[in-house]
């Protein structure tokens, strides 16, 4: 049985609860999957990610088809599940908890209790490849992926990290997305290459809960890592 199909019977016991707010979610996440840790780790992945992207919605209170589309390409549905991953999404988006409080309940689901969580910062890069997906992140939207991550404990040189694989930021671009200080020696800076591509490695992100069909987020990732390190290599062998 696949992800989508246990999380369309997952939404279907959700659903047919009277209030079916954050906390009913969150605990329905634990109690269901209680016996399987490596699928209650995908399925509360899955659930944060399309619970506060529900939440980016309305808090931007605009949904372009580009964004629809950008959602479509991180979840790879089945067409059979598509309903129940829509049901999902308006639960919480009708769900009068604000997206603090979702944010908050999904990082107690997902995340380890340390700072810069890895697969917290998963959830994070998913939601900036919609965000971004009309070409720009608007203020509203940068507004709450900030807040996000405070939530989520990324500390802010990495939060302007992860914000500089997405968003141009100019010269310094490559060294933030590196999350490196320009001037280290060229030695510090392949070690810290190599970490990042070990770390954001398809078979690492699906042992920390990253379902396969998500894998267009670590394809994304390591390809602004990637490219960031060649800029700076080639500055400093032209230097």
């Amino acid at each position: 049985m696949s992800i989508w199909d246990r999380l369309g019977d997952f939404v279907t016991r959700v659903s047919s609860s009277a209030s079916s707010g954050v906390a009913e979610v969150v605990e329905a996440v634990r109690t269901v999957f209680s016996g399987d840790a490596d699928l209650r780790r995908r399925v509360a992945f899955s659930v944060a990610m399309i619970a506060l992207s529900a939440k980016m919605a309305k808090a931007d209170g605009i949904v372009t088809q580009d964004e629809v589309r950008a959602f479509q390409e991180i979840f790879e549905v089945p067409k059979e599940q598509r309903r129940n991953v829509a049901r999902l999404y308006d639960l919480a988006k009708r769900d009068i908890a604000g997206f603090e409080t979702y944010a908050e309940r999904m990082a107690q689901l997902c995340g380890s209790g340390h700072s810069n969580c890895l697969m917290l910062e998963d959830i994070l890069d998913g939601l900036f490849h919609i965000a971004k997906a009309d070409g720009l992140v608007h203020e509203r939207e940068g507004q709450f992926l900030h807040r996000i991550a405070e939530i989520f404990r990324i500390n802010e040189a990495h939060y302007q990290s992860i914000l500089a694989r997405h968003v141009d930021l100019g010269a310094a671009d490559p060294y933030i997305v590196l999350g490196i200080e320009r001037g280290k020696p060229f030695e510090e800076v392949r070690r810290r290459y190599r970490k990042l591509v070990s770390d954001n490695h398809p078979d690492r992100l699906i042992a920390r809960g990253l379902p396969q069909e998500f894998i267009k987020i670590a394809t994304t990732r390591l390809a602004a890592i990637n490219a960031a390190y060649e800029m700076i290599e080639r500055g400093l062998r032209h230097a």
